[in-house]
């Protein structure tokens, strides 16, 4: 029997969890927010991100699919490093010889630190799609500033049991490189097509300020000024019970990856940018919450704007 939500009552996490597995939409793997996709989920996931693709047409942006990893130099210039150390992952490999071989194996074989003999590699698992874009524009823009879609997997270390809260999970944005007007009315158009996207699909959504979150005392300053500012808003709705979960947001950057990346506008002054961000794994998880896990049994409607 499959899972269907109550339309007011939305399901505890675990409950919504199980009923995804049991009804063959994810598999778990054993490590807490990471799961396996199978063929009915992934559609979902395809036809989301093809109504992203549709919502932003009119910007005519480049595309580019980023891989799960960027390089470690241009990670270290994005400052994630400094406001997020708790979430991010970096990638080690091993480089020894015969000798370090065999301390690896012995190790490993017990309950010893086997990690302490790799070594860092050159990149680190990607906390956001943008951020591999950003190190690939220095120098000018054109006229008229540029728009990018972007599509990675990425990674963040909150491992959890909320199904809505993924280790490893896909984000899908798009940004604009100009001038600040530029950037801030990116801003302010993309949060309105994302409200207008998700609500046909079914869900209840809600625009909320909101803030990253920062780590330690810094970052609550950080955190507080970034809200009062109005840099970043969220569209949220509720996948669990409880609790209001971000399936989208929309964020000004000013010129911090203008200057940092050596991002130019035409006129040579230090670009602005934004970006209107999807986390396309949380609306198809809200998604279910909201129509159950029979696809076949979900709303004509949504299904059609899907392509399921």
């Amino acid at each position: 029997m499959t899972l269907r939500a109550p339309a007011r009552q939305p399901l505890e996490g675990a409950a919504l969890r199980a009923g995804l597995v049991r009804d063959g939409l994810l598999v778990e793997t054993g490590v807490p927010g990471l799961v396996a996709r199978t063929a009915a989920y992934e559609a979902v996931v395809s036809g989301i991100d093809h109504l992203v693709t549709e919502a932003f047409a009119h910007l005519a942006p480049g595309y580019l699919h980023f891989p799960p990893v960027l390089a470690r130099t241009a990670f270290r210039r994005t400052g994630y490093l400094e406001s997020f150390p708790d979430l991010m992952g970096s990638v080690h490999v091993f480089v020894g010889g015969d000798e370090e071989h065999r301390e690896l194996l012995r190790r490993s074989g017990g309950d010893e630190r086997w990690e302490e003999v790799l070594e860092p590699s050159q990149v680190v698992l990607v906390p956001a799609a943008c951020h591999a874009l950003y190190p690939l524009l220095a120098g000018r823009l054109p006229a008229g500033g540029a728009a990018y879609e972007v599509r990675a997997d990425c990674f963040r270390h909150e491992p959890s049991d909320d199904p809505a809260r993924l280790q490893s999970f896909r984000m899908h944005e798009v940004v604009v490189l100009g001038s600040p007007a530029q950037a801030e009315a990116h801003r302010a158009a993309g949060v309105e097509l994302a409200v207008g996207l998700l609500e046909p699909l079914g869900l209840d959504v809600a625009v909320v300020p909101a803030n990253d979150p920062f780590f330690g005392r810094a970052g609550k300053v950080l955190a507080r000024g970034q809200r009062d500012e109005g840099l970043k808003v969220e569209v949220v709705t509720t996948i669990t019970s409880g609790r209001s979960t971000a399936v989208a947001s929309g964020n000004c950057h000013r010129d911090h990856f203008g200057s940092t990346f050596a991002i130019e506008q035409y006129d040579g002054s230090t670009a602005h940018s934004a970006c209107v961000g999807f986390g396309v794994d949380r609306v198809s998880l809200a998604l279910v919450s909201v129509h159950g896990t029979d696809l076949s049994g979900w709303p004509a409607g949504v299904r059609a704007l899907l392509g399921l």
